[in-house]
């Protein structure tokens, strides 16, 4: 059994969308410095098999299957952590969708499932979380946003519109909930070699041949975040790959 180097034993992580990408390896990330997690994302198979590296590493691991958008399993992924460990201290909100078409060329329909798999989630999973961390009097909620978050982009208006939203609603419950101990930051990374929109936007070849960031990278960057004293937060983080 490999060793974690014990920064984050006995606190509880909670990662949304975790079954690919930045999801993945920020959970195996986290694993490495001893939290246990939740994991939670709608491909079961894929959570037994990230559950199965995880515990390799010494910690403790559930998961539930659910899409991050629907308020249930925002509810059952947050009970599955108390229920189990007892407490949460660590939200990941990680889940969303990429689809990068201009404007003429989007219809309503995806404007939705956009804006609820990048912003409606996170909602979801901070209002259940935040209760249980405002009882303990402390806690970290991190959303993963974009670089196209922070400035707008052709053919992207409203991806970016979900991911300026994940922003400013970061930096609203950094406001609300500081003063309960609670430290709420926002990551936008630049490109990253994943699964995310892959045949909408991307395609295999575009990501293989790119200078793109590895996911581990990204989650080197969240988790550094997670791991910082009590008295210091990160409230906006930009990682970019040196292409």
């Amino acid at each position: 059994m490999q060793q974690t180097d014990g920064v984050l034993a006995g606190k509880t992580a909670l990662v949304t969308g975790a079954s690919a990408g930045i999801g993945w390896a920020t959970a195996v990330a986290l694993a490495q410095r001893g939290a246990n997690l939740v994991v939670t994302a709608r491909r079961e198979e894929r959570l037994r098999r990230l559950c199965a590296e995880a515990e390799s590493l010494g910690v403790k691991v559930a998961f539930h299957a659910g899409d991050a958008a629907d308020e249930v399993t925002a509810q059952q992924a947050v009970e599955l952590a108390i229920g189990t460990f007892g407490r949460l201290d660590i939200l990941i909100n990680n889940a969303g969708a990429g689809n990068y078409k201009g404007l003429v060329d989007t219809s309503a329909e995806e404007y939705d499932a956009l804006m609820n798999a990048n912003m409606r989630s996170g909602f979801l999973f901070s209002r259940y979380a935040a209760p249980h961390m405002i009882a303990a009097k402390c806690g970290t909620i991190l959303f993963v946003s974009s670089v196209a978050g922070l400035q707008g982009v052709a053919g992207e208006s409203v991806y970016c519109a979900t991911k300026f939203a994940q922003a400013g609603f970061s930096q609203a419950l950094d406001a609300e909930l500081r003063k309960h101990g609670i430290k709420v930051g926002t990551i936008f990374p630049g490109g990253v070699k994943s699964e995310f929109a892959l045949g909408h936007g991307r395609t295999e070849e575009f990501i293989r041949n790119s200078q793109m960031m590895e996911p581990a990278e990204v989650a080197e960057a969240i988790v550094y975040a997670c791991t910082l004293p009590p008295n210091v937060r990160i409230p906006q983080m930009t990682v970019r790959h040196m292409g």
